[in-house]
């Protein structure tokens, strides 16, 4: 497939497809139509700004617009699942867009905003459904939807809900559906959890992999750069007037982390807005819109809250803290290089945040180039991934390593170097007075006779 009018879509989906000057599909779009517009079930991984959005609402409405009936009151003929309300949005954005010729009705259900609007728009019922987990499930114990006229299902980045512990919403949401449906799973990457649930959920589905499983862009300048945490507000402030920034997504892993960064590049005259969960809706949707025009260039943000954005342009993508999930690294730098533009990802790592950098980088399978800044150390290239994985060898061999119990050889070995370098006799010597007590210690116990 070249063009989109090689898939065959209804005659009003391509005048929209042209008007919004798409000619090429992407490979996610060359997949994964053909098979949707066949009714297949589909497992479709692609990261973020592959045009995944396209890929299953361009088939679902070729659908819906090859068989037109009105839908029944308070149901819906497509049900459409994503984690966060912005995202939510940008998916209802393009079946609107693609759609715009063609007589559907839709809407969108999710949280931080009145109930009452959302429950009257499903009144008379909808064609396409746009949810959250949470709210979907408020309306339907409030009598307001209901979900058996369902035809098709999409999870969209299936992997962040279950990260947000939408598991159990899901399965509540699914066993209320009927069991003749199409349904299509999307997600960024493939844990096992989000494996399961598939294989619970899809019948004889087709798979679509556009990219390695927790591959990142080769368009991404990577670098980490080791420092203290109680130097990372300064060092963010360095980061952000040295280099030439077009956007910037700062990510930190806590809502009050988020506001605290925010409020101390404010304080360094530098302006910034935070996004997180905490948020209302009208006040996510302005820092978005600053955003978007460049009103505001530093945004920080939350796993969850970034998960939505889509703005083209931006140059830079900073952890200010690392991810303790290590797939999220894959879609946090998956903000930048989009549509064929380079992009830099920066990641500050504290002591206590090493073992997350070894996750990542056992995950993407290289070894990210590192300098030093802590306590003034001068700027180095660590190890390759080769060479600590050979550390760990030799620490494990020797007894000496990290979570790892000595051997006794390796304890005696450490006494007798003691012994050497500072002898008993020496009573200035702490460490060797110690060693010593200790061992007259053990000594006099093995004297003693045993009591009966």
């Amino acid at each position: 497939m070249t063009t989109f009018h090689d898939f065959g879509l209804a005659e009003p989906i391509n005048r929209a497809i042209a008007q919004e000057k798409y000619v090429t599909p992407t490979p996610i779009q060359t997949d994964a139509i053909p098979l949707v517009c066949g009714g297949r079930d589909l497992i479709g991984i692609a990261q973020t700004g592959t045009g995944k959005t396209a890929a299953f609402a361009l088939p679902i409405l070729n659908r819906l617009a090859r068989d037109p009936k009105s839908p029944e009151k308070k149901t819906c003929r497509v049900l459409v699942l994503s984690p966060t309300r912005e995202l939510s949005g940008q998916i209802l954005d393009s079946f609107r867009t693609y759609g715009r010729h063609l007589q559907l009705s839709s809407t969108l259900a999710i949280g931080g905003v009145s109930m009452g609007r959302q429950v009257r728009a499903l009144m008379n019922g909808v064609d396409v459904l746009v949810a959250t987990p949470g709210r979907l499930l408020d309306l339907i114990r409030g009598n307001a939807l209901r979900l058996g006229r369902v035809e098709v299902l999409v999870l969209d980045e299936a992997d962040r809900m279950l990260d947000m512990g939408f598991i159990h919403d899901i399965r509540a949401v699914v066993a209320k559906l009927p069991a003749d449906r199409q349904t299509l799973l999307f997600s960024a990457t493939m844990p096992r959890e989000v494996a399961a649930l598939a294989a619970q959920m899809l019948r004889e589905p087709a798979r679509v992999a556009v990219t390695p499983v927790a591959s990142t862009a080769e368009r991404i300048a990577q670098r980490v750069i080791h420092v203290e945490r109680a130097a990372k507000p300064a060092l963010l402030v360095e980061v952000l007037r040295a280099e030439r920034i077009e956007r910037a997504l700062v990510f930190t892993r806590t809502k009050h982390g988020a506001d605290k960064v925010m409020r101390g590049l404010v304080k360094a005259g530098i302006a910034a807005e935070a996004i997180h969960g905490n948020k209302s809706q009208n006040q996510r949707e302005r820092v978005l819109k600053d955003f978007r025009a460049g009103r505001v260039r530093t945004l920080v943000a939350t796993d969850i809250a970034a998960r939505g954005i889509d703005v083209d342009g931006i140059s830079h993508v900073i952890n200010y803290d690392l991810p303790n999930i290590a797939e999220s690294y894959v879609h946090r730098i998956g903000r930048t290089a989009r549509a064929g533009a380079a992009g830099a990802a920066i990641s500050f790592c504290d002591a206590e945040e090493a073992a997350f950098l070894r996750d990542i980088e056992k995950l993407i399978r290289m070894a990210i180039p590192a300098t030093d800044r802590r306590d003034g150390r001068a700027a180095r290239h660590p190890a390759s991934f080769h060479a600590r994985h050979s550390a760990a060898a030799h620490a494990e061999e020797t007894g000496f390593g990290r979570g790892r119990k000595r051997s006794r050889r390796a304890r005696r070995a450490t006494r007798e170097q003691y012994a050497q370098l500072a002898p008993a006799s020496d009573p200035g010597n702490i460490g060797s007075v110690a060693f010593m007590r200790r061992r007259d210690e053990r000594s006099r116990r093995r004297a003693q006779p045993a009591s009966r």
